[in-house]
């Protein structure tokens, strides 16, 4: 399992950098649209090859995968996507690091479990930490960066509410089939949306390497990807898998240096240390 959970956060980093690179010239609303295609592909191709049928969801069950769809794409992937054209791959792998904390809050107020004064502890330093980091530049509310910083950060908030809700239909049914349908219900309920955005497609204008991101970013970090977490999902609680995500910061600033020669600032290294000392704390309470 610690393997399977490395690459998954392997993937999971890539997936800000790339993302970043890819927003540079297709805008957010369209990358989301591909990517969520590419990756309803691979999962057709995956249950037909491995024989899952839709038909075995039960009736009553529809409604969450619809929920879990919604979570996935048109709030969750459509706010990464878009925050992450005007912050940092750096500053994006920070927020979804904080997901940990996001989660045990969820379970204190849904699922009513036991939050002890450690984990309150570990959540207000990694709050601080990431204050830091995401705001280095001050409070300039009318800056395509802070929006951005939000963007992120509430795409992590419904990356920890996609992972408390879904663990349930990932025991039941199995971590990427639950994955697969939820992208399909996420599809679904996304087409519509874009298709009102006041953004035209200019897809004669993408090149081969364009094509080649939005592969990578369905089939590898939306496919792969996440089909890895729901089946972590399915063998461990949510609150210790969502732990993992932890080091995120620390393979996007090393890919970013080795890809880009990007160097992070020491206040980011100082915020992030806290971060990540508060989730510790979190998951020790």
């Amino acid at each position: 399992m610690p393997y399977i959970l490395f690459l998954q956060q392997l993937i999971a980093s890539s997936t800000h950098l790339f993302a970043k690179s890819i927003t540079n010239s297709i805008h957010p609303a369209h990358v989301v649209l591909f990517r969520g295609g590419f990756a309803l592909c691979a999962y057709a191709v995956w249950m037909y090859l491995s024989s899952h049928s839709i038909s075995k969801i039960e009736k009553k069950d529809w409604p969450a995968f619809f929920l879990l769809g919604a979570l996935n794409i048109p709030i969750n992937q459509l706010l990464f996507i878009w925050g992450i054209k005007y912050t940092t791959p750096a500053n994006a792998s920070l927020a979804y690091a904080l997901s940990p904390a996001f989660i045990l809050i969820i379970a204190y107020f849904f699922l009513k479990e036991k939050i002890t004064p450690l984990k309150v502890l570990g959540i207000v330093i990694a709050l601080i930490g990431t204050i830091i980091v995401l705001f280095e530049k001050g409070f300039l509310f009318g800056s395509e960066q802070f929006l951005g910083n939000i963007m992120v950060l509430c795409a992590s908030i419904s990356w920890a509410i996609y992972t408390t809700l879904g663990k349930k239909y990932a025991m039941k049914y199995n971590g990427v089939f639950t994955t697969g349908i939820s992208m399909l219900t996420g599809v679904i309920l996304y087409i519509p949306i874009v298709l009102l955005m006041p953004f035209s497609f200019e897809i004669s204008n993408y090149t081969s390497f364009n094509w080649l991101q939005l592969c990578y970013l369905g089939v590898i970090t939306s496919g792969l990807g996440y089909g890895l977490w729901y089946y972590a999902l399915s063998k461990m609680e949510a609150s210790k898998l969502s732990v993992f995500n932890n080091i995120q910061p620390i393979l996007t600033t090393i890919m970013a240096f080795f890809l880009f020669g990007q160097l992070p600032s020491s206040v980011f290294v100082i915020g992030a240390f806290i971060v990540i000392v508060g989730v510790i704390l979190t998951q020790k309470g």
